[in-house]
């Protein structure tokens, strides 16, 4: 059977005169490589572009000996032109890229991901609080890779923790007073911060997006968030420093 699903364009290049290579992470099969033969030479041959964070129908010929596949068809969904106008909107789009192509595996299938990713360019479209929408999209996309933080207690000794605590970036969590600790991975964190992340976690995506954010919260979130990405990544994203030299 050939597979057709739908996918968001993540990243492309161009491949030798007339083709292009172009990652897409799909609704149905996750993030698939495949190759567009001869669209730079016959624009009409497909029906879309394949413009970074545009959404398109695929149909394709998956190679079982190989990571690259065959593109047969690719016809253009959705191209949010209302975010490219946007200089941080279009930061906003391909930190998001970027970071979904660094957290997810080749072909690894995870439909929340791919909505997730669906949901964040739909409402980047109209947000006016971009830096809140791109927290949520962080804490959104580690809850649902498998690696939140470990935020109800401490991670070394189990107990809850009620008020300001450490956050450790290398044990993935928190560290209650009582536990020692001789590492330099880890920052202050208040009990508002880890609150917000929590109820995003816990919350819908809609219901995520009514949480009110402090300043002061904002800037924690911007630390811990980043920094904990970093760490887990063992790299930092090219699209992280412009986006959060932008805020």
């Amino acid at each position: 059977m050939i597979p057709k699903t739908e996918g968001i364009v993540i990243k492309s290049f161009d491949y030798r005169e007339t083709s292009r290579i172009v990652t897409f992470f799909t609704k149905d099969y996750g993030k698939i490589t495949g190759i567009l033969k001869g669209i730079r030479k016959d624009h009409k041959k497909f029906g879309s572009n394949v413009d970074k964070f545009s959404v398109n129908d695929l149909v394709y010929y998956h190679y079982r000996r190989s990571d690259l596949h065959l593109i047969s068809q690719c016809d253009l969904c959705q191209f949010f032109f209302t975010i490219r106008q946007d200089y941080k909107k279009s930061l906003a789009a391909n930190y998001s890229l970027e970071l979904i192509d660094a957290i997810m595996a080749q072909e690894e299938v995870n439909a929340e991901v791919y909505q997730l990713l669906l949901n964040f360019l739909s409402v980047l479209e109209t947000a006016k609080d971009i830096d809140k929408l791109v927290y949520i999209f962080q804490i959104k996309i580690l809850q649902l890779s498998g690696f939140s933080p470990h935020l109800d207690s401490c991670v070394k000794c189990d107990n809850r923790i009620m008020g300001r605590s450490r956050f450790s970036m290398t044990a993935g969590g928190l560290i209650c007073s009582q536990c020692p600790t001789f590492e330099t991975t880890f920052t202050f964190i208040s009990k508002g911060a880890v609150s917000s992340i929590l109820h995003i976690e816990r919350s819908r995506w809609p219901h995520a997006l009514r949480l009110g954010l402090t300043k002061a919260v904002r800037q924690e979130l911007k630390f811990v968030l980043n920094n904990f990405l970093t760490h887990h990544l063992e790299r930092y994203l090219k699209t992280s420093r412009y986006l959060m030299a932008s805020r």
